[in-house]
């Protein structure tokens, strides 16, 4: 069998990234196998091991590369100029929908993968991806304030972070009910009104 050029062995490496992002999202971290993940990629599964050494690798490189996306994607939602709740209330309209809630694997990182993460030993690559994705989005969040940064600008955004991922969370879990409308609704509108 010829070999793959470096270039193609490159695509085929980001298709695999891109579909185990997806997928993570979708099922969890051991809701899919390595089987999966390249079937969707569209590849053998004996190519796996040539582009990663284990699952828990690309699902760290895959909660990285879905957290830069979310993050680009929250930057990309703000006008410039526009003021913090203005920023705030465009982000929440996003976020807090219902296309958000019924398409994980094309969703937040943080709401899709914040059970599995929780439950992975300390050890693991994942948590510290996970970590620096979260800090990542409450920057993002932070800097929708013209104030200095403080201590009440990060708790602020805290707060706004934990409302949206945790509204999303919950949504997902109870999408067959009218409840889960209601939470998003819910939380659209505390966001809005959170400097009342």
């Amino acid at each position: 069998m010829p070999r793959v050029s470096r270039e193609q062995a490159d695509k085929n490496r980001a298709v695999i990234e891109a579909a185990s992002a997806r997928l993570f999202k979708e099922h969890g971290l051991n809701g899919i196998s390595v089987a999966d993940i390249m079937a969707t990629a569209g590849l053998t599964h004996g190519g796996f091991y040539g582009h990663f050494d284990s699952k828990d690798e690309l699902a760290a490189i895959a909660c990285a590369q879905a957290f830069e996306e979310s993050v680009s994607r929250w930057r990309s939602l703000v006008k410039d100029g526009a003021d913090e709740q203005s920023r705030v209330d465009a982000l929440a309209k996003h976020y807090l929908t219902a296309a958000q809630r019924d398409r994980p694997g094309l969703s937040c990182a943080a709401a899709g993968l914040a059970v599995d993460v929780g439950r992975e030993p300390a050890g693991k690559p994942i948590r510290g991806v996970y970590a620096r994705g979260i800090r990542s989005m409450l920057d993002v969040l932070m800097s929708f304030s013209s104030a200095r940064r403080s201590k009440k600008v990060r708790q602020r955004a805290i707060a706004r972070l934990s409302m949206l991922i945790g509204a999303l969370t919950l949504a997902r879990a109870v999408r067959d009910d009218p409840l889960s409308d209601e939470i998003l609704a819910s939380a659209r509108e505390a966001l809005h009104t959170d400097f009342a």
